[in-house]
Parts: structure tokens; C-alpha cells; sequence
């Protein structure tokens, strides 16, 4: 399919990543071109959204349930305090289009689950799962690899938080990595808003990366961050043999 060319308010917005040598323009059109999807715009989310739109992505889809509260304001950086009681997709949208007025937003005021996520899915060229609990994360890894979309894996907890890019067919899935929802998972937990930013904007350079063909991507890789020690630690992993989602692809 063609590309639409940059327009030269776009060349001047994008200039200096443009400078990038492994990305130059016709990697910035690719992005205007690109359609990512976003599950949960909250603490990992917002940030995610908004770096890509300030990258010059073309297209979000955004999916976000429920009004704002007191508490989401450490770390949801597109709700603001004005905002509480009202609804979070709404105050998201217009906070990126503040941000950029070009952006083509989608935005569905519900979580993503296993009735939503296969036409959500489908309105994206690659997906963003930034979703705090396993049914929603096991929901939109099931469709990513069924589509054969990529998917960004970011999660956080406490301190601490872990990155990897899901290619289906290619690389493990979520459910190659975590077979069943770890018992001890809870639905509230310790956030520090700027543990959120830090896997968020990672995140957010994976989806570029895959989307441009920039550096190497965490493909086959997990990378598992401790905060409070400032530790990184990279390591390889393997599909598993017996996953429940990659064997519909094999």
C-alpha cells in the first residue's frame, strides 16, 4: 500500500529525529502510516501514547475504561486534577491532541477482553500491552499472535518492571512466558509513577523500532529492571513447547 508522504509542517515537527541516520524520512513516514494499538492508557499506557505521539505516529487506538480518581494522578500523566469523576479515555484524547492535532485517534471506554479484543486487534499494524491484570493481558497476547500482530509486553510492580517484543511465530508469547496468572498477583499494587515512565518510554522505543526497522528490537529477549538497586538484567527466552496460544499458529 502507498505511503502518504510527510507534509512540510510534519518535516519541520520531525526534523531532528529525523537526523537519526537509520530512520531519516522514510522512516517518519512509515510512522504517520503505522497504527498502534494501546491496552490500558493509565501509569504505562499514557506514557506510551504519548511518546508515540510525539513521535508521529499516525494512528492510535486507545482502550481505557472508567472515570478518573484521586489516586490515578501520580502517575496517569494524561488525567489531570480538573478532571476527576470524569471520564479517563476523554481526558486522554484530548491531552494528545493537544499534543499533536494531527494524531487519528480511536478511543473505546472499556478494558480490553476476550469479547473486544480480536476487532481491536484488528485496527492496529502492532499492539501495546500496558494492562495491569492477566485476563486482559492473556486477552490481547491470544489475538496479537492469532493476527500474527507484533505486541510490546511493558509491566511494572513496586521498583521494579520488565520489557519484551512478542513476534508471533517467531518469538514466546506472553503465554510462553507466564503459562497461568501468578497466584500472588493482586489488583492493586505499590506504584511509583516514575517506574511507570521508565518502562513506558522503553516501550514506547520498542514500537518505533518495529515499526521502522530502527536497531534491534527485544525479539526472543526479556529485559528485567530493579529499580530501587538500579539493576538490568537481559535475558533469552524460548517458546514453549506446549503454549495454549502459540500452538493455534504452528
Amino acid at each position: 500500500m502507498p505511503q502518504t508522504p510527510l507534509t512540510d509542517e510534519e518535516r519541520a515537527v520531525y526534523q531532528w529525529q529525523m537526523w537519526l541516520p537509520d530512520l531519516g524520512e522514510q522512516g517518519q513516514e512509515k510512522l504517520k502510516n503505522a497504527s498502534v494499538l494501546i491496552s490500558r492508557v493509565g501509569g504505562v499506557g499514557s506514557v506510551v501514547a504519548y511518546q508515540l505521539a510525539a513521535a508521529g505516529i499516525g494512528k492510535l487506538v486507545l482502550a481505557h475504561a472508567g472515570n478518573v480518581k484521586p489516586s490515578d494522578l501520580n502517575r496517569q500523566l494524561l488525567m489531570t486534577h480538573d478532571w476527576i469523576g470524569r471520564p479517563r479515555i476523554d481526558s486522554i484524547k484530548r491531552r494528545l491532541h493537544d499534543l499533536n492535532p494531527r494524531l487519528e485517534l480511536v478511543t473505546i471506554a472499556e478494558n480490553m477482553n476476550q469479547q473486544n479484543a480480536s476487532a481491536l486487534i484488528a485496527q492496529c499494524d502492532l499492539a501495546v500491552d500496558c494492562a495491569p491484570l492477566f485476563p486482559e493481558r492473556f486477552a490481547m497476547n491470544h489475538e496479537a499472535v492469532i493476527q500474527r500482530k507484533p505486541l510490546i509486553e511493558c509491566a511494572m510492580f513496586d521498583m521494579e518492571a520488565q520489557l519484551t517484543t512478542i513476534i508471533p511465530g517467531a518469538s514466546p508469547c506472553l503465554r510462553c512466558i507466564f503459562p497461568d496468572p501468578p497466584p500472588t498477583w493482586k489488583r492493586e499494587f505499590p506504584v511509583l509513577g516514575a517506574v511507570s515512565g521508565t518502562v513506558a518510554c522503553m516501550g514506547a522505543v520498542e514500537a518505533v523500532k518495529v515499526i521502522t526497522g530502527l536497531g534491534e528490537t527485544m525479539t526472543g529477549r526479556l529485559l528485567r529492571m530493579d529499580l530501587r538497586k538500579m539493576t538490568f538484567q537481559t535475558m533469552k527466552i524460548r517458546r514453549r513447547e506446549n503454549c495454549t496460544t502459540c500452538q493455534h499458529i504452528t
